[in-house]
């Protein structure tokens, strides 16, 4: 799948505009030209995309290019005290994220603690348990949480477990390998993660050491799987033994990569991370 900060083109990742110039018709045709499966769209371009089409038209457009795999992200603070500004905020996104995955149907709605806000362990895994049972009223898609180094609560797998335990089926846990290999997790590690809890699974490359502002490493300098110095194909490895079956999404997020025209971006993508499975197919 060819997740959105990958595809979306000259975007301002959480400092401005983040909804993508590429129409959604011409995304999802890149995406059946190259192979993709499918497309991942954030909320402020589902926004955006909103003001002049409607769910059932995305979903129609989608679907004739022949796509099958959907994201859907992200929403944060829906762990925050219902009176927290944010919080309102939240319930909003969350909203409008749960109508969207009735029409969309989506393979997963990822969510997370992007701003790093503090919470106890017990709170967050009986908000995320909250969240998990209210998304099952309104879809079967999976509530996918993605931990990464900005995440003051979660930043190993037994803090990530920890919050997807006893919480309903459709809860998991996201693995990024950006995240992983910024948090020094090794492959080896997710092993531990139960079949059933392994919910969602992205691909991304980049350097071990890293720059000084770890930000804008993460939103402008990570590269494309196979181009970097992480073990990505270890990773595969690991969660397949773990019997991972789900699509595979890669979320590279470069401001090299996003200056491209269209065309090449889907292609790169593609191929950069299509190679990463090669070793699977010679060995069928």
């Amino acid at each position: 799948m060819a997740l959105y900060w990958t595809v979306s083109g000259p975007v301002e990742v959480h400092t401005g505009r983040e909804w993508s110039l590429f129409e959604w018709a011409d995304r999802c045709a890149e995406a059946r030209r190259v192979g993709f499966a499918g497309l991942g769209i954030w909320h402020a371009d589902l926004e955006h995309l909103l003001e002049t089409q409607t769910l059932a038209d995305l979903n129609r457009t989608f679907r004739d290019a022949g796509l099958e795999r959907l994201e859907l992200e992200f929403l944060m603070d829906w762990f925050l005290d219902e009176d927290d500004e944010r919080r309102r905020e939240s319930d909003r996104m969350r909203a409008l994220l749960f109508e969207a995955a009735g029409v969309l149907g989506p393979h997963h709605i990822k969510v997370g603690n992007i701003p790093g806000t503090p919470c106890e362990p017990a709170r967050l895994n009986e908000s995320f348990g909250e969240l998990c049972a209210a998304a099952a009223e309104h879809t079967d898609t999976r509530i996918a949480y993605e931990f990464m180094p900005f995440d003051v609560n979660v930043r190993t797998v037994d803090q990530a477990l920890a919050v997807v335990d006893g919480v309903d089926p459709n809860g998991g846990i996201a693995i990024d390998t950006w995240h992983m290999a910024k948090l020094d997790i090794a492959p080896d590690e997710l092993r531990r993660i139960p079949r059933e809890r392994l919910a969602w699974v992205e691909l991304s490359d980049g350097t071990r050491e890293s720059r000084p502002d770890l930000a804008d490493e993460t939103i402008n300098h990570r590269h494309l799987p196979g181009e970097g110095e992480f073990d990505v194909r270890s990773y595969i490895d690991a969660c397949l033994d773990q019997g991972y079956t789900g699509p595979w999404g890669v979320e590279v997020l470069s401001d090299e990569l996003r200056n491209n025209p269209i065309d090449v971006i889907f292609t790169r993508a593609y191929q950069a991370t299509a190679s990463q499975f090669e070793h699977e197919r010679s060995s069928a």
